[in-house]
């Protein structure tokens, strides 16, 4: 089973809809994405849409997305952005809180920063959840042999 990863900031227009962008883009299908906004606004902020643009992914015909109790309670993770604390916490769901600035009103290379400030956390975030759907004996770190069996 896929995991589910929610993003959610207020206005659903800048940041998460670039995080939900950029896992979908780095994820290839492995990893089940949504984003939602606690406010959502009207449009996608134009100034993200242009950094995600830069780098061949598009997100012109996506629409903010109001926050849903039932799509929080069936995500495995939920990053907020700078929502506070108007997510509802669910036992068993993993939650990441990401201090980013706002792109709202903001030019292209404050934009270029906050989405390459992202692009980082999701690529760790994914490394994090494909390790976490790998078997226990097939994990860095990890050993089908145990105690100390000697291979000649």
């Amino acid at each position: 089973m896929k995991p589910q990863v929610l993003f959610v900031c207020v206005h659903n227009a800048g940041r998460s809809q670039m995080a939900a962008a950029l896992l979908e883009h780095h994820a290839m299908g492995r990893i089940d994405v949504r984003s939602a906004g606690s406010m959502p606004g009207i449009d996608v902020n134009p100034v993200a849409v242009n950094a995600l643009a830069e780098w061949g992914i598009d997100i012109r015909d996506r629409q903010p997305k109001i926050l849903d109790p039932d799509v929080v309670e069936a995500s495995d993770v939920v990053v907020t952005m700078g929502c506070g604390d108007v997510c509802p916490v669910y036992p068993g769901t993993r939650y990441l809180d990401w201090d980013l600035i706002d792109p709202a009103g903001q030019d292209i290379s404050v934009v270029r920063h906050v989405r390459d400030e992202i692009d980082q956390r999701v690529r760790l975030l994914l490394a994090d959840l494909l390790d976490d759907l790998q078997p226990s004996d097939t994990r860095k770190g990890s050993s089908v042999y145990e105690g100390n069996a000697s291979h000649n």
